[in-house]
């Protein structure tokens, strides 16, 4: 028997075709089951099924109403669920409750089908945790869709579903976007939630949202689930209009905007991913937008400094959390080399050089606010290098052995006195430099699939916009999708 063929639309459409009743409830749940247990196991992107949610009756009245989603395993707990943020030491935790992301997602209408594959502690721009194992490019099952949200956007570009929940502190919505052909849209610092369990969750840099095949998915999710959230550290600018409409309209005047293609920590940049921003520069330019190569005047490796110091204190504090549920020592075995050795390092980080550390955020902020009162926006390559092969980015033999020597002998005082750590930060954002400013400034920042490799993999541009200014990333976005060298997913192989 033959399926709906539901892939080839996207959430609004699937929502639609609902309402009118061409398509049934049933009809739709029974292909959407069909198809994850036809594809997952070639890119491993969910990891934690939950077709008995979808089994209830469903007014067909909100916005997604019936239309499936995953959702990402860290950060977003589903009641009775399991919650692993991809690490063996959380087999077996089971969420409490609804995160506040999910209680508004699940307020949208749509239907929870599963939980996606993450990094361990969603830490690393690949997804290939050691306890589940890696997820794959739907392009090519060769290559990584990238992290932290790998097993989402795999999902979406494999037409598992039409989109997922996912969640961005250092590019972890738009890497995996740029590298499966991919919208997503990071919104502004507070204007989704992060609810009591995170509150300032990676100190502000973190935010949630949805990886979707059309601009206005993720337009609409985005309206449906902002507003207000009760103590929450990080209120967002106000914005009383509706981003759907935004993109109903023509963006009304020419904007003036920079971009550039140079690494703010000084490395290589792929031709290809060059060749992906001066494409559309010249789309951008056709449109009648002002458009001219110049810096923002941030430090990026001052950035990039202060954004591995809050990773650094962040894991600690996410080991010693751990040690409250396992009610027991944490031990090297029980998390990944790297998780272990960003632990120590943070175990040897002073209270001084965090705080040093968010003051550079807050430079960066204040010149990025500068930086737009004469640029609308802000154009890069998404990641500078295209995806990278399954493993090929995996610690080396040797590596691990350090790690368990700087352990073992207690040297990690001394190692992050040594040049360590710019080699740490080389190693860690060569590949993927330009999205952390974003998190750490708080502003909208977004990828827009606008070129595949010769290889045949998409590779991303990423916009950034002034804080609050989602409407003018989304307004842009929509004008974008309507041209022709927007990726269409539907050429994806996974998608037949």
């Amino acid at each position: 028997m033959s399926i709906f063929p539901f892939w080839l639309y996207d959430g609004i459409g699937i929502a639609e075709l609902l309402k009118k009743k061409e398509i049934s409830m049933n009809e739709l749940l029974t292909a959407v089951i069909a198809r994850i247990e036809e594809k997952n196991p070639s890119i491993q992107a969910v990891i934690h099924k939950i077709y008995e949610h979808a089994e209830r009756e469903l007014e067909l009245t909100a916005d997604f109403a019936g239309v499936p989603i995953v959702l990402k395993d860290i950060a977003q707990e589903i009641k009775g669920e399991p919650i692993t943020s991809g690490s063996k030491a959380y087999e077996g935790f089971i969420a409490k409750e609804d995160s506040e992301f999910v209680r508004r997602v699940r307020n949208t209408g749509a239907v929870f089908m599963g939980i996606t594959n993450v990094p361990e502690f969603a830490l690393m721009g690949i997804t290939e945790p050691s306890h589940y194992g890696p997820t794959r490019n739907p392009w090519n099952t060769d290559y990584t869709p990238g992290g932290s949200s790998g097993g989402s956007a795999a999902a979406v570009a494999a037409g598992l579903v039409p989109m997922a929940g996912a969640n961005d502190g250092g590019g972890s919505i738009r890497i995996p976007a740029a590298y499966c052909g991919l919208f997503g849209l990071k919104p502004t610092r507070g204007r989704t939630p992060v609810g009591r369990s995170f509150g300032r969750h990676w100190q502000g840099a973190s935010a949630d949202h949805i990886l979707s095949r059309s601009v206005r998915d993720s337009a609409l999710m985005l309206d449906l689930i902002k507003g207000y959230e009760k103590g929450a550290a990080f209120p967002a600018p106000p914005f009383d209009e509706n981003y759907f409409e935004c993109i109903q309209k023509p963006l009304g005047r020419p904007l003036r905007i920079a971009f550039s293609v140079t690494s703010p920590i000084g490395a290589e940049v792929h031709e290809e991913c060059k060749q992906a921003v001066m494409k559309t520069v010249e789309i951008l330019e056709a449109m009648g937008h002002q458009v001219e190569e110049k810096e923002t005047g941030v430090d990026g490796r001052k950035i990039a400094k202060s954004y591995m110091t809050m990773y650094f204190g962040e894991v600690a504090a996410g080991l010693a959390s751990l040690e409250e549920i396992l009610g027991r020592k944490v031990k090297r075995t029980d998390v990944e080399p790297t998780t272990w050795l960003l632990g120590l390092l943070g175990k040897v980080t002073s209270a001084g050089e965090w705080v040093l550390a968010l003051r550079e955020w807050d430079k960066a902020a204040f010149l990025m606010e500068d930086f737009h009162e004469t640029y609308d926006l802000y154009v890069t390559p998404t990641t500078a290098f295209p995806p990278a092969k399954i493993g090929e980015l995996a610690l080396k033999s040797s590596e691990n052995t350090m790690i368990k020597v700087i352990d073992t002998l207690r040297l990690e005082s001394l190692v992050k006195k040594s040049g360590f750590i710019d080699q740490l930060i080389e190693n860690s954002l060569k590949r993927t430099p330009f999205t952390q400013l974003a998190n750490l400034t708080g502003q909208p920042a977004m990828s827009v699939p606008m070129h595949l490799t010769k290889e045949g993999l998409p590779i991303g541009v990423q916009f950034m916009a002034a804080k609050g200014r989602e409407d003018l990333l989304f307004a842009m976005a929509a004008e974008l999708e309507k041209t022709d060298e927007w990726i269409d997913i539907l050429k994806c192989p996974m998608m037949v």
